[in-house]
């Protein structure tokens, strides 16, 4: 347990839990056996310019020990480029760290659409590669949506083909290596 620990978890639909509501999202799943506080701060359809013009109104009001910053799929639903992205993300991250914020990047879940599976795959790789070079943890949960053969577990997915069900957000969970909080 690491009970003095505040975690805010900065993002879209997935972090919220849509849709089936915040009490079955991998947060929640957090909350009950990290201690501490987890502060879900997902909103349904918020991209990652949207994300960081709240990031230091989240900062200041909730003054976190760690943030977990998950974006990105909806900026490519509405074609935004890869470029205000990575920029988007990695403004983020520098703002925590100024901040004396532990930051955690989370991979984006997969979507069962081709050609956005493919470009969410450009902001993986970029993700791996940043988080790398600045030696920040990740935690993958698109990871949690493959099988071992590489193909995407579509029972994981709604009907939408882009939000987890609930096995799916309990499959993210799984992906949280509790030690990165230490």
């Amino acid at each position: 347990m690491l009970d003095d620990i505040k975690i805010v978890c900065l993002g879209d639909s997935i972090t919220y839990g849509f849709p089936y509501g915040p009490s079955h999202s991998w947060t929640t799943m957090l909350q009950n056996v990290i201690g501490g506080q987890v502060i879900n701060q997902g909103i349904p359809g918020n991209t990652t310019t949207q994300m960081l013009q709240r990031f230091n109104q989240v900062v200041r009001r909730y003054k976190p020990t760690h943030i977990i910053i998950m974006g990105g799929i909806n900026d490519i639903v509405i074609r935004d480029s890869f470029d205000r992205i990575t920029i988007n993300l990695k403004t983020m991250a520098e703002k925590a760290r100024e901040n004396n914020i532990e930051v955690i990047l989370g991979q984006p879940t997969v979507v069962d659409e081709p050609e956005i599976e493919r470009l969410i795959q450009r902001i993986r790789t970029w993700i791996n590669d940043y988080s790398k070079e600045q030696k920040i943890p990740i935690i993958d949960f698109a990871q949690a949506f493959y099988d071992e053969n590489n193909n995407i577990l579509t029972d994981l997915l709604a009907v939408d083909g882009a939000h987890p069900t609930r096995a799916g957000y309990q499959a993210m969970f799984k992906q949280i290596d509790l030690k990165i909080f230490a």
